[in-house]
């Protein structure tokens, strides 16, 4: 019958899975991690996340602009592409 290889495939994978639960169970909080501080940061007053606002909006903003020029450029570059074609 047909179907045996793939039972056998998905058997393999079943087994590997399991084996891969007891190992992340064992090495939970070991390695590189296991012992590092979390550092204190300030807070942010109102006027700092106020500025940091204006600012990131006057990015996007920019950013915003500079795309649309770049739209209008591709799409006047293909409609004279078209037109002399």
């Amino acid at each position: 019958m047909g179907g045996e290889g793939s039972m056998m495939t998905a058997n393999q994978s079943l087994k590997n899975n399991r084996n891969l639960l007891k190992r992340k169970e064992r090495n939970a909080l070991e390695g590189s991690y296991a012992n590092i501080q979390l550092k204190e940061f300030p807070k942010a007053t109102k006027a700092q996340l106020q500025e940091i606002k204006e600012r990131v909006q006057i990015e996007n903003k920019q950013a915003r602009i500079k795309q649309l020029i770049l739209l209008a450029l591709f799409i006047i570059t293909i409609s004279l592409f078209f037109v002399f074609m």
